[in-house]
């Protein structure tokens, strides 16, 4: 898919099509919406379209996901990119960039899958075979995009079918709702979709795995304390059932190396359901090496540092490594997900003020080394690389096969039936592939369902730290009112700002501003907005 994605996304630029999902132009000297899709090469580059839609900077493209990061406890956001240090701060505004650019970026990638859907068939040239891949791929994408809106937004219109002018005033559909039709899609295309590609370009594409995964990590959501659903138990039960049918597969497991699997050489492993792809070309990869290396605008907290617990499983209070050096004889995940004040990156020792010469911590003393090339025993050529914005080609993996696992065992355990057998194929796993070997960190803590709960949001936090995964855990599990208002802190100690979060109002974005003069039909805003 990468040398795919490339060769079309660039036809898709010199023909001027990847603008919008409208593809009404002047028919004199471009493509129109009659002759596009009969084309063979312009009706894949617009499949295209739709995947490009995914690296748009409020979805998936430039830093974003780390930036989502320093909206919890996990990392600061200096500079406010999108207004991610607002959301942090509790002063979010609805007319804030996030807000109106998360749901436009998702809509625009609703529209060129619709467009595909709606126009598709009429092209003679491809084989019905492949137009009914093609098909599947646009509405896995398309479920992807929804998902994204109903997780932040709750109601969003719902719209099927390629634009049309009274689309603009339409209301917003009821959550449920949307998250029905979501479903339905996706039960759909399962059978539909491959369970793996043969060919290395494909590479990218959806699986009937992507499709499932998708389907738990929605489920996941819809069963929370935040949606409070009487059908709870269900979607506890079909989260549970999802995740394990990605597991029957049997084509799935977690990459041998923790650190390696977020480097280019691991991309498109076994352990990667779904990537946005990325290659080292201009405005066509992401900015997480420049971000990490240079802005430091997505600096790991001390409070993430002090969350993690200690080699024998504990936290460091129960530990018998309690009396450790300073970023010793911790989870093995920290020194291969975090930068710190005397650790070596870049083949120079990191200063604790931050004024390094080849990099930069001066926010919190810390920086995130997973998804970028640097690291302490990067070759020469390599540490002085200097990597612009929108070129780190590492590919961003939206779904990974450790999420599936640590799904089915919080969905086990909210239903009462996570046993050590269960326990045994998941969270013992991804804690032994971490690192950890001593039996107190490996071993089934019982049946306590509080006591499981505790170590699956623990993994949950410290496995995917820097991933942009913990806002909305911490929103589905109903403690960020809990967990965000606080006095953030550098590596120190020393303080640097304090968070709030208005639990009446913060745990759902409002429909931007923007959105509400373009369509006054969207109102009632979300709770705690006004009107």
């Amino acid at each position: 898919m990468k040398m795919s994605m490339k060769l079309f996304l660039s036809l898709l630029v010199a023909t001027g099509l990847l603008t919008s999902c409208d593809l009404t132009v002047d028919p004199t000297d471009k493509y129109d919406q009659e002759t596009f899709w009969l084309g063979e090469k312009t009706a894949r580059a617009g499949l295209t379209g739709c995947y490009a839609a995914m690296t748009d900077q409020y979805l998936f493209g430039n830093a974003s996901v780390l930036w989502e990061e320093s909206a919890t406890p996990n990392a600061y956001n200096y500079d406010n990119r999108l207004g991610w240090n607002s959301i942090a701060l509790g002063t979010q505004t609805a007319d804030m960039a996030i807000f109106n650019g998360r749901w436009v970026a998702a809509y625009r990638g609703i529209g060129r899958c619709n467009e595909l859907l709606d126009n598709i068939d009429r092209n003679t040239i491809l084989s019905r075979t492949e137009i009914a891949q093609m098909k599947a791929e646009a509405r896995f994408l398309r479920a992807l995009f929804y998902q994204i809106l109903v997780t932040y937004y709750k109601d969003v219109p719902l719209i099927t079918t390629e634009a049309q002018l009274d689309q603009r005033d339409l209301p917003r559909t009821p959550h449920e709702e949307v998250v029905d039709f979501i479903i339905r899609e996706l039960d759909e295309i399962a059978p539909l979709l491959p369970t793996r590609y043969t060919n290395r370009a494909d590479a990218g594409r959806p699986t009937r795995g992507a499709v499932l995964g998708l389907k738990a990590r929605l489920l996941l959501f819809e069963a929370s304390p935040l949606i409070n659903t009487s059908t709870s138990t269900d979607r506890w039960r079909s989260a549970a059932n999802a995740a394990k049918a990605v597991m029957d597969l049997g084509i799935y497991s977690l990459h041998s190396n923790y650190r390696n699997l977020f480097l280019v050489a691991a991309e498109n492993g076994s352990e990667s359901i779904f990537d946005v792809q990325y290659i080292d070309e201009p405005n066509m990869g992401s900015s997480f090496d420049i971000t990490l290396r240079q802005f430091n605008n997505a600096a790991p907290l001390k409070n993430l540092i002090d969350s993690y617990w200690m080699l024998d499983g504990k936290p460091r209070d129960e530990s018998v490594y309690s009396g450790s050096a300073a970023y010793e004889n911790m989870d093995p995940r920290f020194k291969l997900t975090v930068v710190y004040p005397g650790s070596t990156f870049m083949g120079e020792v990191v200063r604790p003020d931050g004024n390094n010469s080849k990099f930069k911590t001066p926010q919190t003393g810390f920086t995130f080394k997973k998804y970028s090339i640097y690291d302490a025993g990067a070759p020469a050529t390599v540490e002085e690389a200097q990597i612009g914005e929108n070129r780190s080609e590492i590919n961003y993996m939206v779904l990974r096969y450790a999420d599936i696992l640590l799904m089915y065992a919080e969905a086990k355990n909210e239903l009462g039936e996570l046993t050590s057998d269960i326990w045994n194929t998941t969270v013992r796993e991804v804690r032994r592939r971490a690192g950890f070997s001593a039996a107190s960190a490996l071993d089934y803590p019982g049946n306590d369902p509080d006591i499981l709960r505790e170590h699956i949001r623990y993994e949950r936090r410290i496995e995917f730290a820097g991933e942009g995964h913990y806002y909305n855990d911490i929103r589905r599990w109903k403690i960020a009112e809990t967990v965000l208002p606080e006095t953030i802190k550098k590596h120190d100690g020393t303080n640097i700002i304090t968070r709030t979060f208005d639990a009446n109002r913060d745990y759902w974005w409002p429909v931007s501003s923007t959105q509400l003069e373009l369509n006054p039909n969207l109102r009632p805003n979300n709770p705690g907005w006004g009107n």
